[in-house]
C-alpha cells in the first residue's frame, strides 16, 4: 500500500457510526495538512502526549501490535482525567519498520480506534514514518471548566490520600506475559487485560474533579511509591502510606513469587488509577457518593502530613516504581 492508500484505510477504522460529543467542533480532520479545530469558550484546554517504544514500553511477544495501540491511547488518556477533563480530540504519530509497514500500522490502529470509540475521542490527524522500532506518539486534547481543573498541586497536611481502585494488576500483567504458566483463572485474565488492554479513569476524573474538597489528583502510572512522592512535591508536603491496596491478581501473583503483595503493588506502574487527595472532614461523604456512582471504592491509602518526608511502616519510603532515566531501569515491557 501507498502512504496515501494506508492513510485511507486509517480513516476507515475510525469512522463513528454515532456521533461523539463535542466532534462537530472539529472542522476539519484527517486527510489536510493540519485540523481545524474550535474550541469551547467555556473550558480551559488540557494538552498532554504520551509515547510507547518497541524495546521498552512493550515487546512483541508479551503484546500484540493492536493491544500496543489500545495501550497507546489508554495511557494518553489517563493525562486528561488526571485533571478532570472531557476527551476531545488526538493526533497520533507512528514509526514502524519499513517490513510490512502497512500491516503494522493497520493493525496498531485497530487497536488505537478501538480505544477511541470506547473512550469517546475523535482522531484528527497525525503522522507516519519508517523507523527501526515500533513508536507511537499519542497526543490528546481535552476540556475542562476552570473550577474543576485539578493539578498535582493543592494538597495539604491533613488531607486524605487515596486511589481510585486497587493496584498491581498491570505489574503482575506482565509477570504473566513472561510467564504464562505462573497461574490460571480469573485473576490471571484480569492481570493480563490490566497490562494490554487497561482502562483509564476519564469518568471518576470527572467525578472527582467536580468536587471542591478533592485538592489535587494525578495518575498512578509509574507506581504509588513514584507517584505519591511527586504529588508531595508539587504540593509542598509529606505523607505518611497507612496501607496498600492490592489488587485481587497482584497478590495471587506476588505469592506465587515470594514476594510482598503490598511492596509488589508500591512498585507496580501503569494501572491508570487515580492518586487523589481530599479533605479530612469530607472524605467519607465523597468516598460514599463515589461508591454509590461507580459500584466500587475510593480506597484510602494514606495522609498527607507536614514536612517533606514519605513514609510506609515506619520507615522512609523508597523509590520502587518506574523511572525511565534511572541507572539499570529494566524495559517497562517487560
Amino acid at each position: 500500500m501507498t502512504e496515501d492508500e494506508i492513510v485511507k484505510a486509517i480513516a476507515a477504522l475510525l469512522c463513528h457510526p454515532e456521533p461523539v460529543e463535542g466532534r462537530h467542533r472539529i472542522l476539519l480532520g484527517i486527510g489536510d495538512d493540519a485540523a481545524l479545530w474550535q474550541p469551547s469558550r467555556s473550558h480551559r484546554s488540557v494538552i498532554s502526549t504520551d509515547m510507547l517504544v518497541e524495546g521498552v514500553h512493550f515487546r512483541r511477544e508479551t503484546m500484540s501490535l493492536e493491544d500496543a495501540g489500545w495501550r497507546a491511547m489508554a495511557a494518553a488518556l489517563s493525562d486528561l482525567a488526571a485533571m478532570g477533563a472531557r476527551p476531545v480530540l488526538a493526533t497520533v504519530a507512528l514509526g514502524v519498520p519499513a517490513a510490512k509497514a502497512d500491516a503494522q500500522i493497520v493493525e496498531l490502529y485497530r487497536g488505537i480506534a478501538a480505544a477511541a470509540r470506547r473512550f469517546e475521542i475523535t482522531i484528527a490527524g497525525g503522522d507516519l514514518s519508517r523507523c527501526d522500532l515500533v513508536t507511537i506518539s499519542v497526543t490528546v486534547v481535552g476540556e475542562v471548566s476552570n473550577s474543576r481543573a485539578k493539578t498535582r498541586a493543592g494538597g495539604g497536611p491533613g488531607d486524605v490520600l487515596a486511589v481510585t481502585g486497587a493496584l498491581g494488576a498491570a505489574r503482575a500483567g506482565l509477570e504473566l506475559a513472561n510467564q504464562p504458566r505462573l497461574m490460571e483463572g480469573a485473576n490471571k485474565d484480569a492481570a493480563l487485560q490490566a497490562f494490554r488492554r487497561p482502562t483509564p479513569r476519564i469518568a471518576e476524573g470527572r467525578f472527582l474533579g467536580a468536587s471542591a474538597n478533592v485538592t489535587s489528583m494525578m495518575d498512578c502510572s509509574d507506581g504509588l511509591s513514584t507517584d505519591a512522592r511527586r504529588l508531595c512535591a508539587a504540593s509542598g508536603c509529606g505523607a505518611v502510606l497507612e496501607a496498600v491496596a492490592v489488587a485481587d491478581s497482584a497478590r495471587e501473583v506476588a505469592q506465587r513469587l515470594g514476594e510482598d503483595p503490598e511492596r509488589f503493588a508500591l512498585a507496580g506502574g501503569e494501572d491508570f488509577e487515580l492518586l487523589v487527595t481530599v479533605r479530612a472532614r469530607a472524605f467519607r461523604y465523597l468516598a460514599g457518593r463515589y461508591e454509590k456512582r461507580f459500584n466500587k471504592k475510593l480506597l484510602r491509602v494514606g495522609a498527607l502530613r507536614k514536612g517533606r518526608d514519605l513514609e510506609w511502616r515506619g520507615a522512609p519510603l523508597d523509590r520502587l516504581g518506574w523511572d525511565h532515566f534511572a541507572e539499570g531501569a529494566p524495559r517497562r515491557g517487560g
